[in-house]
């Protein structure tokens, strides 16, 4: 018997939705609340690492996102001239197995879809426009509350409601989101026919001029710079005039930029909470327990390995007790604190100009140990 019969999970992300899949295959029932009125349609596109991918294969999903994305299996490095000139390809290491491709490029929105509707067909609920309010921890359940007044119980409660979570701070976690100095610009644009793998570019007008495949035709564009007050956080010509520094495939992504490509600004952040991730029958996992720059593109796949193993360990035991708690904490404290330390290095490097880092023993060192299931 598994050791709890109801969950609600706080949150529709990947965290969410891969755990609620998860534990409704099992026939736990299990509520989803959302905040927002309906699913999103916004977003950009999604790196996913092959350990991301193994998660995904797992919830069934694998066959179909595959014909929606792009898969490679290396990285380009180009110059920071006017011809893009290519300098190197590596091979990347393929940490969800020989069988899946290291990487693999798609559009937020699609993938959400269809993680969505799988959840869906395992019998998950997803209730939205729930904010939640408040949360109280009872005997043998957390109790929920919303703000339009609806209480619910649960037998576990888990706030897989992002970097901002309410739910972490309703439990009383200090650790928030730090801001590690850079700033990001992201575009959706047309794939340019050279554009096979992502490629990155190091100096230049930014610290990195990256892009990743998400499909035949489209891909996403970044460009990484020093963080800064960009008061218009859409303003398309910023990033395409940031873009005219770098050549090759970034001509064209820059014309897109000056036909009204969509963009977005953020800065990055990070944090890791510290200690046990539990408050009684209340658990946080995701970007609420942990976060890290996109340096790494490992974000997604810390969240869906937390969703992963605590469903393995909810369904296998008998009982929500501190033994099960230890083996959550031993199998991913240490892990996504790893990726988060690694990306905020990685960041750091950049920002001190370091000449002598060992950027390919860090990635390296990191993708051996993302090769070994969580």
């Amino acid at each position: 018997m598994a050791a709890v019969s109801t969950v609600g999970i706080v949150g529709a992300g990947a965290a969410g939705l891969a755990l609620a899949t998860f534990l409704a295959d099992a026939g736990i029932s299990t509520e989803i609340l959302e905040k927002s009125d309906a699913p999103s349609a916004l977003g950009s596109g999604i790196t996913l690492q092959g350990n991301a991918l193994r998660i995904l294969r797992q919830l069934g999903v694998w066959e179909e996102i595959s014909r929606n994305g792009y898969a490679f299996n290396d990285l380009g490095l180009r110059a920071p001239n006017a011809e893009g000139t290519v300098v190197a390809i590596l091979d990347e290491i393929q940490t969800g197995g020989p069988d899946l491709p290291a990487t693999f490029g798609m559009y937020r929105p699609t993938l959400a879809a269809i993680m969505r509707e799988r959840a869906l067909a395992a019998g998950v609920v997803i209730s939205y426009g729930q904010k939640v309010e408040s949360v109280e921890n009872l005997d043998r359940t957390a109790r929920v509350t919303t703000e339009n007044g609806t209480t619910r119980e649960y037998d576990l409660l888990v706030g897989a409601d992002g970097i901002h979570s309410t739910v972490r701070q309703l439990l009383g976690f200090t650790a928030q989101p730090k801001p590690t100095g850079m700033g990001i610009w992201r575009a959706f644009v047309p794939r340019p026919a050279e554009v096979v793998r992502t490629d990155l570019t190091y100096g230049g007008s930014c610290f990195i001029a990256g892009y990743c495949p998400t499909g035949q035709q489209d891909m996403y564009a970044y460009l990484v710079e020093r963080a800064q007050d960009r008061h218009d956080q859409n303003d398309t010509s910023v990033m395409a005039e940031l873009a005219a520094a770098y050549g090759g495939p970034w001509n064209e992504i820059q014309q897109s930029l000056i036909d009204g490509a969509p963009v977005n600004y953020t800065q990055f952040t990070a944090h890791v909470v510290e200690g046990e991730w539990h408050r009684g029958r209340c658990v946080i996992i995701g970007d609420a327990a942990h976060s890290c720059p996109p340096t790494i593109a490992q974000g997604a796949a810390m969240a869906l390995e937390d969703a992963a193993v605590l469903a393995e360990l909810l369904i296998a035991s008998e009982a929500l007790d501190q033994n099960l708690w230890a083996q959550f904490h031993t199998r991913r404290a240490d892990r996504a604190s790893a990726v988060v330390n690694a990306s905020v290095q990685l960041g750091q490097w950049l920002l001190d100009g370091e000449k002598n880092a060992d950027v390919p023993g860090l990635m390296g060192s990191l993708a051996s140990k993302l090769a070994v299931p969580a």
